[in-house]
């Protein structure tokens, strides 16, 4: 509804004439009459004091519907609300489950690869070096041959460089060549499957 006609309406609810609405607004009667017929609207001022003479808000005086809006915001803020709780959701099922997940994975690559690299061996070597006795030995995997485990006389090692080496056979050889190059004798030992480890 246009300011006018509600003007009209809300003058005619209370009783008033335009003349004594005129009055009380501090305006010429010609005024009211300009106002219902949607000539001339009332500014702010003059919008307040009719609010006040009739008893409304300055949203009822001039039709805006409020409600519609408080409805559109608390639809709104119930939209993101729904929305946050849907991402807190998700995050949380992230937080758990990716975790879980990266285990589960860790677990199957894991299997695959010592499926894949086979059996676990040991093999030994004992050396004779200017009559002193070294020995070092290797659990690796059967079908790369990759160390898992080592240890045994540090000095072989040390004088060698077979540490830089991943390969078990690599290493062993590099060892028994050093030795042999240098005077002394090496023995291999047969490999042998290393059980539950």
């Amino acid at each position: 509804m246009e300011i006018g006609k509600k003007i009209m309406e809300l003058r005619k609810k209370s009783g008033l004439s335009q003349e004594e609405l005129a009055e009380r607004v501090g305006v010429a009667r010609q005024t009211i009459s300009k106002w219902e017929l949607g000539e001339t609207s009332p500014d702010l001022k003059q919008s307040k004091e009719l609010s006040k003479i009739f008893k409304v808000s300055l949203d009822e005086l001039t039709d805006n519907n409020i409600k519609d809006i408080l409805v559109e915001k608390t639809s709104n803020t119930e939209k993101l609300a729904g929305l946050i709780l849907r991402l807190m959701k998700f995050i949380v099922v992230f937080i758990i489950v990716l975790p879980i997940l990266l285990i589960a994975l860790r677990i199957v690559f894991k299997n695959i690869y010592e499926h894949n690299a086979g059996r676990l061996m040991n093999v030994s070597i004992k050396c004779n070096l200017h009559d002193n006795n070294y020995s070092y030995e290797y659990v690796y995997h059967e079908n790369n041959g990759q160390i898992k485990e080592a240890g045994g006389d540090g000095y072989l090692i040390n004088i060698t460089d077979a540490a830089k080496y991943d390969d078990a056979y690599q290493a062993l050889d590099v060892i028994d060549a050093y030795v042999k190059n240098n005077g002394g004798t090496c023995q291999k030992s047969e490999a042998k499957l290393v059980e539950n480890k």
